[in-house]
């Protein structure tokens, strides 16, 4: 029977790249039907001659993504296979250049190629997704990207302020200290992508302006790209509001997950309402996200397919 070897010279990548209780290893050896084990730092892979030669492929790419970013995800596991096995889900690969040398972000599921590519393509892009789905990381992702490579001269990040409501007056603090708990997960994906230093500069001047949905209301926003998260707990009048603040050589996507709206129940949802509108406007972009597209822990999509029975 074909085996073959692969020298993997730190123990913690091998490690890594076998995944937590070698999930990725059972996934693998799963998939394409071979034996694997480990022997002295390196992988012993057999079975068929084209099943060990892609199984080989696999590993020495997940070698090389421990490599350099000292872990392995699910996500690059299920990319791998995905195109090693001829799947309809093999992922385009389209990175997107953030400010951290060391860090560079890219689709991790066919859906999520095809948002960024909508982002790329569309001044206006309107994404429904679950939890987990990329929504936010990667509209975070492209509005650096777009700002690092000077198409656009600011970042607005905007949210509804407490879920519906807009009301922040019961929160402790200046108008920044009441809308940070609810800019945070903008801020997070930032902090993944721009050095500190970096981010704290561009938010003192401006470049980088996080605000609640309510304050946007009588502003025009020219060479901007600004992002509408948890756009679900919007309604109809303020997605308008929203939607014509858009300026010349500005570009918009707004997200969120239609499954989770917190507005009364007679009232509809801005985020509902404009995939319906805008699909028939042109220069418009509307992509749905999926279970599949979800790439945090693997549990999170078992739980978002129990909460959709």
């Amino acid at each position: 029977m074909p085996r073959t070897s692969i020298a993997v010279v730190d123990s913690k990548r091998l490690v890594a790249v076998f995944g937590p209780r070698d999930q990725h290893l059972r996934r693998i050896r799963s998939a394409l039907g071979v034996g694997v084990s480990a022997r002295d730092d390196s992988i012993q892979i057999e079975g068929e001659e084209s099943a060990v030669l892609r199984a080989a492929e696999i590993f020495e790419q997940l070698d090389r993504i421990a490599r350099e970013h000292g872990s392995v995800e699910v996500a690059d596991v299920t990319q791998l296979l995905s195109a090693a096995t001829g799947s309809s889900h093999a992922v385009p690969r389209d990175p997107i250049e953030v400010h951290r040398p060391d860090k560079q972000v890219q689709p991790r599921s066919a859906g999520q190629a095809a948002y960024v590519k909508a982002i790329r393509d569309h001044d206006v892009v309107v994404c429904s997704g679950p939890a987990g789905s990329g929504k936010t990381f990667l509209a975070v992702a492209m509005a650096v990207s777009f700002l690092r490579s000077e198409k656009v001269r600011k970042i607005v990040l905007v949210r509804p302020a407490v879920e519906a409501g807009e009301s922040l007056g019961f929160l402790p603090g200046d108008l920044q200290a009441k809308i940070n708990p609810y800019l945070r997960p903008l801020l997070d994906a930032l902090r993944e992508m721009v050095d500190y230093e970096l981010l704290k500069r561009l938010t003192e001047q401006d470049v980088v302006e996080m605000i609640p949905l309510a304050y946007m209301r009588g502003r025009t926003l020219n060479d901007a790209f600004i992002i509408l998260d948890e756009a679900q707990n919007t309604t109809v009048a303020q997605m308008k509001m929203f939607l014509t603040r858009l300026g010349v050589g500005s570009k918009m996507v707004i997200s969120g997950d239609t499954t989770q709206i917190d507005l009364p129940p007679n009232r509809r949802s801005g985020l509902v309402d404009a995939m319906e509108r805008l699909e028939r406007v042109r220069g418009c972009g509307r992509v749905q996200l999926g279970g599949i597209d979800i790439v945090r822990h693997p549990l999170v999509q078992r739980i978002v397919e129990a909460y959709a029975d």
